[in-house]
């Protein structure tokens, strides 16, 4: 390919696509920056009190899942496959989510976490479709 149609190549990149790239790459990189926020959404029953799937560990592969799903989304070789697998990661997010919820209107939760995660739990919904749509770009 020559430099002229590799930019045309790069300039039709769906923006579906891209701006969820977009997100995920941020979310992802959060997720490295500020583990402690995205604590509260992994729930306790799949955690364990060392090696990979504590807390932590569990964020830092949410992370790198986001950053591979962004990297999919953009190479119209695995995009269909990177929609389909973002979207079922979005579905499986979910979980944590709902028991995020639980633990904010159980007796240790508070306003703030209860107002969070109310407002996250329901995102779900459009990021799921969003990455389902994206498969067809």
């Amino acid at each position: 390919m020559t430099p002229t149609s590799n930019s045309m190549a790069a300039a039709k990149l769906p923006a579906g696509a891209v701006g969820l790239a977009a997100l995920l790459a941020t979310s992802a990189a959060n997720h490295f920056a500020r583990p402690a926020f995205y604590y509260p959404v992994v729930p306790a029953a799949i955690t364990t009190a060392s090696g990979p799937l504590t807390r932590d560990g569990w964020v830092q592969i949410s992370g790198a899942l986001e950053f591979a799903a962004a990297a999919g989304l953009l190479l119209p070789q695995t995009r269909r496959a990177a929609g389909i697998c973002t979207a079922v990661m979005f579905a499986g997010f979910t979980a944590g989510h709902l028991s995020a919820l639980k633990r904010a209107f159980g007796t240790e939760g508070t306003k703030q976490a209860r107002i969070i995660h109310s407002l996250r739990l329901p995102l779900q919904v459009p990021l799921v479709v969003w990455a389902w749509r994206t498969r067809q770009a």
